[in-house]
């Protein structure tokens, strides 16, 4: 049900779709050339009026893809757990925002508000506030029936919000359409499969040196698309490969390096941290862009705008990104961090609590779906950005320095 890790299954061909997306881009192409793969997808996937997050933005099981938190609850409270546990760690500031990049549904939000009206009485002094980075219209609808029940209103066009509400718990939420336009101030960032769609370019080693790969027309065939070389080396090939790079091929996000570099400075100055949650490697793999259309592996080059595009975030890029402002943690294993989080406690918990059979086989399917290393378990990956001095003792020569509280998820909790 969830996105498959790259390089399982077959390329499925696109059925359907009324070609306006295609047509838009060969007009593109034979006007000015090829494309960079970039440029293709931002074009697939946010152009206004035919873009697939644009006009359909299809998460969800009558969607093209689900994630992790449309498959169990617990997700979303582990990680509601995780806010809370550092914040706890960090001295319980007065302030507390969560900020979630690309929330999709608004489901992993609301499951976060949860666990945050439970412990109501641990966060009772503190001023909670939820701010959502959503570009998709139909998205931010969807998000605001969700955690508000549809009471929002738009907000007057000088504010930097476009839309806000109170949430059924009574926190009130800001929807933003970029991360600078979020008000600074102690925060906690949320990014659940949000840097695996943004644009990536890729490059091939030749025996002329790195070249880019590009989009362009087939000669061959009117309206199809296909892969070329750039002839010469491309501005991004001079800018985003690293002299010491040993790969033949090569995927770079550049917009994943600067929102990481925001998040960086943001946190190094207001205090806070951020958690990264996606599909990933550490600088190891090579061609991971792909297509899902209906829960299927879809040809990227097949009837663009009808499919969802992503390809695997390089951590040790948003690493190197951070540019040491913060301290980073991870990659980890989805199951290590959620097995560190006390899935199965809660589990156990669940399965007790739960009176008949259909939902303890829902629960155990679900967290099959999360844990198993075949599954969800090995390909996703949790990643953290975090002051030093959370991690670091500051140097003062006359206080004895007492053991700082291990990071949640990133250790072994001891279950006392």
């Amino acid at each position: 049900a969830a996105r498959l890790c790259s390089g399982a299954g077959g390329a499925a061909e696109a059925a359907g779709g009324d070609g306006a997306m295609l047509r838009h881009l060969a007009r593109k192409l034979r006007a000015s050339g090829p494309v960079t793969v970039a440029e293709y997808m931002r074009e697939a996937l946010t152009n206004p009026g035919q873009g697939y997050y644009t006009r359909r933005g299809g998460v969800g099981e009558s969607g093209d893809f689900i994630t992790s938190p449309e498959i169990s609850q617990v997700f979303g409270e582990l990680i509601g757990i995780w806010y809370i546990s550092e914040w706890m760690a960090m001295g319980k500031p007065s302030t507390f925002q969560l900020v979630e990049l690309g929330p999709g549904r608004g489901t992993l939000t609301e499951d976060i508000l949860r666990v945050f009206k439970q412990l109501a009485s641990v966060l009772s002094k503190c001023d909670v506030s939820v701010h959502l980075v959503e570009v998709s219209p139909k998205l931010s609808e969807i998000q605001a029936m969700m955690l508000t029940g549809g009471k929002v209103q738009p907000n007057p066009e000088d504010e930097l919000a476009y839309m806000k509400g109170i949430s059924k718990t009574g926190i009130p939420i800001f929807w933003y359409r970029d991360i600078q336009d979020v008000p600074p101030g102690y925060s906690f960032y949320l990014a659940h499969e949000f840097f695996d769609a943004l644009p990536i370019h890729k490059f091939q080693r030749t025996e002329k040196g790195w070249r880019e790969v590009l989009v362009d027309i087939d000669p061959e065939v009117p309206d199809q698309l296909r892969f070329v070389l750039s002839p010469s080396r491309t501005p991004a090939t001079q800018n985003f490969i690293q002299p010491e790079e040993a790969r033949d091929h090569v995927e770079v996000c550049p917009e994943a390096g600067v929102i990481v570099q925001r998040l960086a400075s943001r946190i190094e100055k207001d205090g806070g941290a951020a958690l990264v949650a996606d599909y990933g490697h550490d600088g190891t793999k090579t061609d991971t862009f792909r297509g899902f259309r209906n829960h299927k592996l879809h040809d990227v080059l097949s009837a663009p705008g009808t499919a969802d595009l992503t390809a695997d975030v390089d951590f040790s890029y948003l690493r190197k990104m951070a540019q040491g402002k913060t301290a980073t943690l991870g990659p980890i294993k989805q199951r290590e961090f959620l097995k560190n989080m006390g899935i199965d406690l809660r589990l156990q918990v669940l399965l007790q609590n739960s009176g008949d059979t259909a939902t303890r086989e829902q629960l155990l399917h679900s967290y099959d779906m999360l844990m198993n290393p075949e599954k969800m378990g090995d390909c996703f990956n949790f990643f953290a950005l975090l002051p030093h001095h959370r991690l670091v003792h500051p140097d003062k020569k006359d206080k004895p320095k007492s053991p700082l509280p291990p990071v949640a998820g990133f250790n072994e909790l001891l279950l006392k």
